[in-house]
C-alpha cells in the first residue's frame, strides 16, 4: 500500500521534513501549519505530494493540521519583530553576565512557546542565571544552543573565496563530512588559507568532485608508480589526473617523458600519502 507524502522545510536551507497532506491539496511553496517535536510550526512546502511504499516509512507521517492562513502569516510576522527584540535584549544580559559567547541567532516557534537562542563559544559557558535572566523578560521557555562554526556561517550566510553566496547557506541541506585526503586527491596545494572557507573548516565544495577524482585514481597510475613506457621502466614523478598526462623519468635516463596514462603498463602503482606534518597542520579544518 502506498502513502501519499509531502516535504516541509522549515528554514530557508534546513532540513526536509515529511508530513501526510491528508485532503488538503497543497502543492510546492505553500506555507503549511504542522505539529512538530518542537510544537507547532509553520514550514514551506517543498515537495509537492508523492507517494511511497508504506514499509519504506520509519514512524508514521504526522498530517498537517492546515494550510497557513492570513492570521498565521500575522503572527509569524509578529515572531519575526519579538525574535529581533530578543536578540537585542539577550546581547545585553551576555555583557551583564561577563559571559565569554556570541550570539548568532534567535528563532521564535510558531506557537510562541519556546524562544532559542543560538551561540557560539570555544569553551564551555555557565548560563544558566542568563537563561532565568531571559525567562523573566519573556515569560515563556527559553532554550540556549550551542553551534559550531560551519552552523554560524550557515545562519548568517556571506560570499565564498569564489564570489557566491556560501553553499551552505543557499542550497546545501546538510553538512557532508571533508577530509584533508580529499583535497591530496585533487592535486591542490594543501595551503590552509586556500583550503578553508570563510568559516576556518574546509571548504565543502571539496565534497562535491571527491567521487569523479576517486574514479580516476582508479584508472590513473599514482606519483611514485612504477610504470613500463616505450622507453622502458620508469618512475611516475607528476599527474594530471583531469587530461590523463603522465610526466615519467625513466630508469635509465636523465630525459623526463610526457606520455598518456593509456600508453603505458604499470608494474607497481603509487599510494597517496599524506605528510604528518601536513595532516597535523591541518587535521583541525576538518572538525565541525
Amino acid at each position: 500500500m502506498d502513502v501519499k507524502y509531502i516535504g516541509v522545510r522549515f528554514k530557508r536551507v534546513g532540513k526536509i521534513y515529511y508530513f501526510a497532506p491528508g485532503d488538503i491539496n497543497v502543492v510546492k511553496g505553500d506555507k503549511v501549519i504542522v505539529e512538530t517535536v518542537r510544537g507547532v510550526e509553520c514550514g514551506d512546502v517543498v515537495i509537492e505530494i508523492r507517494e511511497m511504499p508504506e514499509e519504506q516509512l520509519t514512524s508514521p507521517l504526522k498530517t498537517i493540521i492546515r494550510i497557513a492562513t492570513k492570521r498565521d502569516l500575522e503572527t509569524i510576522e509578529r515572531n519575526k519583530k519579538k525574535e529581533k527584540e530578543a536578540f537585542a535584549i539577550c546581547e545585553e544580559k551576555i555583557k551583564k553576565h561577563g559571559l565569554k559567547m556570541d550570539l548568532v541567532d534567535v528563532e521564535c516557534t510558531f506557537d510562541n512557546n519556546k524562544l532559542l537562542f543560538y551561540f557560539t563559544a570555544k569553551n564551555r559557558v555557565d548560563f544558566r542565571e542568563l537563561v532565568k535572566d531571559l525567562a523573566g523578560v519573556f515569560r515563556t521557555r527559553i532554550e540556549l544552543r550551542q553551534i559550531g562554526v560551519r552552523d554560524e556561517a550557515k545562519l548568517l550566510g556571506g560570499l565564498g573565496i569564489c564570489g557566491q553566496p556560501f553553499c551552505c547557506s543557499r542550497f546545501l541541506g546538510d553538512f557532508h563530512p571533508v577530509s584533508v585526503k580529499m583535497a591530496k586527491e585533487q592535486s591542490l596545494s594543501l595551503n590552509p588559507t586556500k583550503l578553508s572557507g570563510s568559516c576556518g573548516r574546509l571548504m565543502c565544495c571539496l565534497k562535491y568532485e571527491s567521487e569523479a577524482y576517486q574514479d580516476l585514481l582508479r584508472t590513473t597510475p599514482k606519483v611514485g608508480a612504477v610504470v613500463k613506457t616505450s622507453e622502458g621502466k620508469g618512475t611516475v614523478i607528476d599527474v594530471n589526473l583531469l587530461t590523463g598526462i603522465l610526466k615519467v623519468k625513466p630508469d635509465k635516463s636523465d630525459n623526463i617523458l610526457t606520455v598518456k596514462k593509456d600508453d603505458v603498463e604499470v608494474i607497481k602503482d603509487g599510494v597517496v600519502k599524506l605528510d604528518k606534518n601536513e595532516l597535523r597542520a591541518l587535521k583541525q579544518l576538518e572538525g565541525k
